[in-house]
């Protein structure tokens, strides 16, 4: 049987989220900015994703939620919406191992005469709070630091560099988009004024996303048009994606605890049944990692720090042809033959950053798929004339 391990690429969308779509189709499908009847009933509809979306991150305000297309929209909205109300270049603040959706927008902004500090990161993936703290300057006015790194799966001590943001007076988001759902996002604790999410990532549907804007941050738009969603993202509604978004946020949150607890069970199985590989060493950080996240490189056992001939993508091809699906890195970026920018970042050399593979779960993995991908690994590096102890 098929054994889907890519749900940070892409999640099944449950069958809830798939029910509440055909009903908007049916019967809700009606202009939420519409005055008359069939308007109020698809505003109705809205509204109540906008509350359950803001419930998932224990927001008082469901204002604060301004629904995009994704995360990569969200992602742009939090760094342009706030670069492009100045008129002369400032500086900007992200990590080493961003998201394209922020790294290409630095990096544009960048070319138009802003600063931009990338932090680096160690081995593990992860930034030192100080060396944040060493990068403020009087003109910088946003941080930028991923939550969760979808690559290897390390988490960013989030809470310690928004308040280091908080003390300095400077605007702090973060791309949360592998945490929700997995990882409980406090915004009555965290401080953190903007933060973006992505639908497909928890089980909703593709093209829905939101920024999470906390009250009194003003934001740029990037679209001009009809002024839906408070005037920061025109444009009317995709209501069906909307409403499964919000459904799939609703019960997110009421299982978060004993999800991330069972994937956490599953990651550390998936680990330890891989330990005796030499072949295969973990990359990112083990104490603080997304609970559904298993990421290795490949690696010459004679020599670790040595890569051999083998790239993460013929280990993606030959799984696929045992019926198991994983990544070579990210998704958005996995199309190219190129070394991982985030392997760089984390020390590996540009051979070794061709190497990295990445593993992740949810909601319909067993245990037994987890010993089915520990053998059909094995197997699949036996095949390519590596792994002699299988």
């Amino acid at each position: 049987m098929p054994i889907y391990l890519d749900y940070s690429a892409t999640t099944p969308p449950r069958p809830e989220a798939i029910a509440i779509v055909q009903q908007i189709l049916q019967d809700q499908w009606g202009n939420p900015s519409s005055l008359h009847s069939w308007g109020s009933r698809a505003a109705l509809a809205l509204e109540t994703a906008r509350l359950q979306v803001a419930q998932l991150l224990n927001v008082a305000n469901p204002d604060c939620i301004i629904f995009t297309s994704g995360g990569t929209e969200s992602n742009n909205l939090a760094i342009f919406g706030v670069t492009q109300q100045y008129a002369q270049p400032q500086h900007l603040i992200i990590s080493s191992v961003e998201h394209s959706a922020v790294s290409e927008p630095a990096r544009w902004l960048e070319s138009r005469g802003w600063q931009v500090t990338r932090l680096a990161v160690d081995h593990q993936g992860r930034i030192d709070p100080q060396a944040l703290a060493q990068a403020m300057q009087d003109n910088t006015v946003l941080v930028s630091i991923i939550y969760g790194q979808s690559e290897v799966g390390t988490l960013q001590p989030i809470s310690e560099l928004g308040r280091i943001a908080q003390e300095r007076g400077v605007l702090f988001h973060t791309d949360a988009v592998q945490c929700a759902g997995r990882v409980s996002l406090d915004l009555a604790e965290l401080p953190v004024d903007l933060l973006s999410l992505s639908s497909h990532k928890l089980y909703g549907i593709q093209g829905s996303g939101a920024l999470y804007r906390r009250q009194g941050v003003s934001l740029h738009p990037l679209l001009g048009g009809g002024g839906q969603e408070q005037g920061y993202r025109s444009g009317t509604q995709a209501l069906p994606a909307i409403a499964a978004f919000g459904i799939a946020a609703e019960l997110a949150q009421q299982e978060l605890s004993q999800e991330a607890e069972r994937l956490t069970q599953l990651r550390e199985q998936l680990f330890t049944g891989l330990a005796d590989c030499p072949l295969l060493q973990p990359t990112g950080s083990r104490r603080h990692r997304l609970p559904h996240h298993v990421s290795f490189v490949v690696v010459d056992p004679g020599d670790p720090g040595r890569s051999l001939p083998i790239t993460g993508k013929t280990l993606v091809r030959a799984l696929d042809r045992r019926g198991i699906a994983i990544s070579a890195g990210a998704a958005c970026q996995s199309g190219k033959l190129n070394p991982s920018p985030i392997l760089l970042a984390l020390g590996y050399s540009p051979d070794q950053a061709l190497g990295g593979i990445r593993l992740t779960l949810g909601r319909d993995t067993t245990p037994t798929d987890i010993e089915a991908t520990i053998q059909a690994l094995q197997a699949a590096l036996a095949e390519v004339k590596i792994c002699k102890s299988v």
